[in-house]
């Protein structure tokens, strides 16, 4: 696969490809962080939303600020319900607009291969906590399996097509997460593999998910019919789907923790 930098800009597309994957995860993520209500909460790289409505839902918090540095992500977070609480707001991973420890909770759901510069968006979200709040965050084990797009993507190796590549893959390994958190005075790490299972009512719905992703998307709509076709069989064969047409099958996330040295 070629590495570019990669836009998401459609939230409601999103929503489709990745929204669902993100609170399943986040499902067993949060529980794990085990968050006191009240806190103020930064969710950096948050998107559609997806995983800040969960968290406001979930938590009990007393403040959200998300940041992205996609508008139309954002415009589609500010129709979600979490936005009665919650603040979206453009901006950078490695430069957040927040000066020293004005928040209890900072977390990257699904953002830190994505990250020009991993290393400085860890120390960005250090930065903005006060100590003895938590740094978190999960990815997807891109180098392990773990992706929910792997299913696609290996079929599309197969027939020597190079779908675009997060920058910065390494990151998502539990080993590469440790390092960037130890390196950043975080104290407590811990680490932990979540692995969820998404189901597709048919493998129109399930192809129509896969269309949006700006890794794979830009490919596919590239192929002629009759390459098209063969890439839908494949997948089709990697997925089988049950006995009423349905389709599940398992992705898996890498999740980091630690606390701010007080």
């Amino acid at each position: 696969m070629t590495e570019q930098t990669i836009r998401f800009e459609d939230g409601a597309g999103y929503e489709q490809m990745m929204g669902v994957w993100s609170r399943l995860v986040g499902e067993v993520f949060l529980p794990w962080l085990a968050p006191p209500p009240g806190q103020r909460w930064i969710d950096v790289g948050c998107g559609n939303g997806a995983f800040t409505e969960l968290l406001v839902d979930r938590c009990a918090p007393a403040a959200v600020e998300g940041i992205d540095p996609s508008e139309g992500q954002l415009a589609f977070a500010r129709t979600r319900p979490a936005a009665r609480l919650a603040k979206f707001t453009i901006g950078d991973a490695m430069a957040l607009p927040f000066p020293a420890a004005s928040f209890d909770m900072a977390v990257m759901a699904l953002v830190l291969v994505f990250v020009p510069d991993p290393r400085k968006g860890v120390e960005e979200m250090v930065r903005v906590v006060r100590p003895g709040g938590t740094v978190a965050t999960y990815m997807w084990d891109m180098l392990g399996g773990g992706f929910p797009l792997d299913p696609v993507i290996v079929e599309m190796r197969a027939m020597g097509l190079a779908p675009t590549r997060p920058p910065q893959m390494e990151a998502s390994r539990t080993q590469a997460l440790r390092d960037l958190w130890n390196e950043a005075g975080l104290r407590e790490v811990a680490t932990r593999e979540i692995t969820v299972w998404r189901t597709f009512e048919n493998f129109d719905q399930l192809w129509s998910a896969k269309q949006k992703s700006p890794t794979i998307g830009p490919t596919i709509a590239a192929l002629k019919s009759r390459d098209l076709q063969t890439l839908q069989d494949r997948v089709r064969t990697r997925l089988p789907a049950d006995a009423e047409g349905r389709i599940t099958y398992a992705a898996t996330a890498n999740a980091i923790k630690g606390r701010v040295p007080a």
